[in-house]
């Protein structure tokens, strides 16, 4: 709520020599954060986190006590919706690594990634896994083999459980990165980003068709379209539109859609409460891919709030921590204290808040700038 990508400030403007003949004399775009998409993160991560509370049953059922159908009726149709806050996180990322990769070498780009990714995602392997050692309620802890290995972020590729359910996320962007590392590692410019995602697009279409498992796992077809859109999206921000460009945005969306559909409406063994319109997650996605446009246009650079700073921070550490740590404040204060769902619902968002604070202040912002450094220190010849 993957995102699990960095807001970074807008690299400066590219040499001539590197951009499309088209763009060579637009002038460079106004640098500086765009806090607009810090915003959109955080929106996502909150949609994710009304489908955990409310909009499916399974272990929430557990930590309410009772449906949350029977709780949200006016709204539990809404929440299970929240799901596509993913893909709303992958069209953001894609735009994201893309400006954040740009001018860096290969190295620069892992270490980038993994002091990012590491230090809130291994606190709150730790933690989810303390809590429920301590109270079993909701779920039980996993072995240490297991919480061990977790802590590699490898743990669906060995077929391990998770500690933390949203974590299969990570894995999918894992991919990505080792996908675009192939664009990083010759330099990023706009013309091996567009024939990136190209050839990525045009990939994503015939694996789908082969339904091949080990095909599927490196092209990831189901979400690849949301990452080249991204991808696209930036290189618009970058060097304005175009037709190649706008046509691989619209491809993309169109491809995603359908994967969106394809994988939400109605699949076998649902857990929501209901059959998704399949008209509701076009809209959706539609809105995903508009509201990032908007934002690669500058038609939001107006929205300048310096707390949607503060709220992209939060986004990653909070998406980390809502889920199970939820249920467990959820089990506490509505089943064991009493109180109300609505209040029930709103203390405990507010709560995991709090704590993606406390974990950005503490951890991220200690933890991290000390392994980026550690990662970029030039090794010793032997």
């Amino acid at each position: 709520m993957t995102q699990t990508v960095p807001p970074q400030a807008v690299p400066q403007a590219v040499p001539q020599a590197a951009q499309p003949a088209a763009a060579a004399d637009r002038p460079a775009r106004r640098s500086g954060r765009l806090r607009a998409l810090d915003g959109l993160r955080l929106v996502a991560a909150l949609m994710v986190c009304a489908y955990h509370y409310g909009g499916r049953d399974g272990a929430v059922q557990q930590a309410w006590g009772r449906s949350p159908k029977e709780l949200f009726p006016a709204l539990h149709g809404a929440f299970s919706y929240g799901c596509l806050g993913v893909q709303v996180f992958f069209v953001i990322s894609g735009f994201v690594i893309c400006m954040s990769s740009w001018g860096r070498t290969l190295k620069e780009f892992f270490a980038s990634r993994v002091s990012r990714l590491y230090p809130a995602y291994w606190f709150a392997v730790l933690l989810v896994t303390a809590v429920f050692a301590l109270r079993p309620v909701v779920a039980q802890p996993l072995p240490p083999a297991e919480v061990l290995v977790n802590l590699t972020m490898m743990q669906q590729p060995m077929g391990s459980g998770r500690v933390l359910g949203v974590c299969w996320t990570l894995w999918v962007e894992a991919r990505f990165y080792l996908l675009f590392a192939l664009v990083v590692w010759k330099g990023v410019t706009y013309r091996r980003a567009v024939g990136f995602c190209a050839v990525w697009l045009v990939a994503s279409v015939l694996a789908a068709g082969m339904g091949q498992p080990v095909v599927d796992l490196v092209v990831m077809p189901e979400y690849a379209p949301f990452f080249i859109g991204g991808l696209a999206l930036y290189l618009v921000h970058r060097f304005g539109g175009g037709p190649v460009l706008w046509a691989v945005v619209a491809m993309s969306w169109g491809l995603g859609q359908y994967q969106a559909v394809r994988g939400l409406v109605a699949p076998a063994g649902t857990d929501v409460f209901h059959h998704r319109s399949a008209w509701v997650v076009v809209a959706v996605v539609t809105a995903g891919y508009l509201v990032v446009a908007v934002v690669a246009l500058g038609w939001l650079d107006r929205v300048d709030w310096r707390w949607l700073t503060v709220a992209g921070a939060l986004t990653y550490p909070f998406y980390l921590v809502h889920e199970h740590l939820g249920w467990a404040v959820i089990e506490v204060l509505h089943r064991r204290l009493g109180y109300s769902a609505p209040v029930t619902f709103g203390a405990t968002v507010g709560g995991m808040l709090l704590l993606a604070w406390l974990v950005h202040r503490l951890v991220e912002r200690t933890l991290g700038p000390r392994l980026k450094r550690a990662l970029l220190r030039p090794v010793a010849a032997g």
